[in-house]
């Protein structure tokens, strides 16, 4: 499983993309539509129409990658279709890669522990 580093951001734009378009079709998406700079680390997650294919778009510090999945079953589970990106974590990235439907999925809170000195 390909999962990106705690921390990083992930954007997944939520309308579906012609799935014809490559590293540069989809870098001029994420720079016109998204206002995003895609060479800045951020991960950038596009959706087929018919939702069981997904494209990454990232920039490792040496290059553009992107990365393609199909599910042999059933369709990822995407937020409501509405224009702009929706901001996920790492482990909700994950979890879409893996076809759970991570909207249901909740985090516990976690305070942050207090400085010992």
């Amino acid at each position: 499983m390909i999962a990106p580093d705690f921390g990083v951001r992930v954007l997944l734009w939520s309308q579906p993309v012609d799935f014809r378009k490559g590293h540069d079709g989809l870098a001029a998406l994420v720079q016109t539509a998204l206002g995003r700079d895609p060479f800045c680390g951020d991960v950038f997650v596009f959706r087929s129409r018919r939702a069981d294919r997904v494209k990454i778009v990232l920039w490792d510090g040496s290059g553009l990658c992107l990365l393609y999945k199909r599910l042999e079953r059933g369709g990822f589970h995407w937020p409501p279709m509405r224009d702009g990106a929706v901001t996920l974590s790492a482990a909700q990235l994950s979890l879409l890669l893996a076809g759970v439907d991570w909207s249901k999925v909740r985090q516990r809170p976690c305070p942050r522990p207090s400085a010992v000195c």
